[in-house]
């Protein structure tokens, strides 16, 4: 499967309640900021700060042939902290989204998955950004040589799956996306035996 029914939900509604009135770009480049003056159904006016629709990640719950989930710690600089993730990574422009979790899964554990099962997509932070999340789990995966970009500081980390779900209820997986994906992957997971 390359898509989860939900996906094609994940769109504007055809009927917008705010109104914008005017709309400037405060910030530029890859992490774009606008900030909107918008008139709300009630008549109040405001301004509005935030990232717009349209960028686009995904996330990959890799599962060994052994039954292990493969995850990731990474250190945040805006948190100047490492965390457990899963895999993920923004979607290149012209590329699908198959083949960016696909590349993603290759960069940073150095795997390759003999199946695919997408999982229901997110928004991540809806009050102030229009980025959509696409989560997938990658089964029957085996790992080579990881290709980090430069920028990355990537430590891979093996575990069995039980393991994995044990951090994620201990409240150890401090990643809020990574642990949506966790929680989606379970059901699929124990629907195999896996769990």
């Amino acid at each position: 499967m390359t898509d989860h029914p939900n996906w094609t939900s994940l769109i504007e509604d055809e009927v917008q309640p705010w109104e914008t009135l005017e709309s400037r770009e405060l910030v530029g480049g890859f992490r774009r900021v606008f900030e909107d003056r918008v008139r709300l159904p009630s008549g109040v006016e405001t301004a509005y700060q935030y990232r717009p629709r349209g960028p686009r990640a995904v996330f990959v719950l890799p599962v060994t042939t052994q039954g292990e989930a493969v995850l990731i710690r990474q250190f945040r600089y805006p948190l100047r902290a490492t965390v457990t993730e899963v895999v993920a990574g923004g979607v290149e422009r012209g590329e699908d989204l198959l083949g960016a979790a696909q590349r993603e899964l290759r960069e940073e554990v150095g795997g390759v998955a003999a199946e695919w099962v997408a999982l229901p997509g997110f928004y991540p932070q809806p009050s102030i950004s229009g980025v959509i999340f696409y989560p997938f789990l990658a089964l029957g995966v085996s790992l080579g040589d990881m290709h980090h970009e430069d920028t990355e500081t990537i430590e891979r980390v093996v575990v069995p799956l039980a393991e994995a779900y044990r951090r994620l209820d201990a409240g150890e997986v401090l990643d809020g996306s990574s642990s949506l994906v966790l929680w989606h992957a379970r059901a699929v997971l124990a629907g195999r035996g896996l769990l």
